[in-house]
Formats: structure tokens, sequence, C-alpha cells
């Protein structure tokens, strides 16, 4: 049985893992922020909400010596509005933290793809010598001879900047 040579890439353990630790090397905040983003996207936190803005409205609207914040419920407003306050920076903080593991994931996904790239071509060419070795016509089209040259990542950055402006 012939031997399999591992093919190394440059997405080796060690850089596909790198977003399993920066998920890990999370700031004790980033952490509580990622749990409560958690904890407020469920339907348990939604119905918690309504039954204590509902609960707080009827105590307040049915007459008793116990009102504490009567119509129009100036308090009940402080609350609801320092509640979004809070939950729109803890989402904000997630959101950040999750586009920075997106970025990190793109970065390592973009070497893997510059790696295989490179090696299709090393393959292509490689396939061309073979090729002129055993005397073979030449018979390759023009999407054939396109794979086959080196890719030219300052020509595709300059591209790619151009299409957007910078």
């Amino acid at each position: 049985m012939a031997s399999r040579k591992k093919i190394q890439t440059s997405a080796t353990p060690t850089t596909v893992l790198y977003s399993l630790r920066a998920r890990r090397e999370r700031s004790i905040g980033e952490m509580a922020a990622d749990l409560m983003t958690a904890a407020f996207g469920t339907s348990a936190f939604f119905v918690v909400n309504a039954f204590l803005f509902v609960s707080w409205i009827v105590f307040n609207v049915v007459p008793s010596k116990y009102v504490f914040d009567p119509y129009p419920f100036g308090m009940l407003t402080m609350v609801v509005s320092l509640e979004a306050i809070f939950l729109s920076i803890i989402v904000l903080m997630s959101q950040n933290r999750a586009s920075s593991i997106a970025d990190l994931r793109e970065e390592v996904d973009f070497q893997v793809n510059v790696k295989s790239e490179r090696q299709n071509v090393q393959i292509l060419q490689m396939l061309e010598r073979i090729e002129k070795k055993l005397v073979i016509k030449d018979v390759h089209s023009d999407e054939y001879r396109d794979a086959s040259e080196v890719l030219d990542l300052e020509r595709l950055e300059a591209a790619v900047r151009e299409s957007l402006g910078d």
C-alpha cells in the first residue's frame, strides 16, 4: 500500500484554533456581556419583562394606598429607558467581540485559500512538465492557462480596493 504524505498548509492547528483561543482569552467584562446577550435573546427574558411591566402597570393603576408610580408611570419610563440603554450597550459589546472573531476566522480562511491556490498552481505546472516530457500535444484551454499562473496578491488587493472605492 502506498503511503500518503500529509500536505502541510498554513492553516495549522494553531491558526485554526486561534479563534477558540480568542474565545477563551476574553476579559471578565466580555464574558459577562456574552452571557447576558445569550440570556437576553431568549423568550424567557421577554416573558419576564412583559410580566414585570404588566404587573407594574396593573399595580399602579388599581387604586390603593400602595401606588408608588401613578399614571403616566414616570418611574417605569425611566426603568425601561435604562434597561434599553444597558441592553444595547451589552449587545454592542458582544457584537464587537463576535466581529473580531469573525475577522480572525476570515484571515485564517484567506491564508488557507492562498496556500491552496499556490499548491494548485504547482500541481498544474508539474502536469505541464510531465506533458512536455511525455511529448503530449498542448490542448489546454485559456481557463487552464489562467489557472496555472501564479496568483498576484498585490494586483488582486489593488483590484478589490478599487472596487470598494478605497
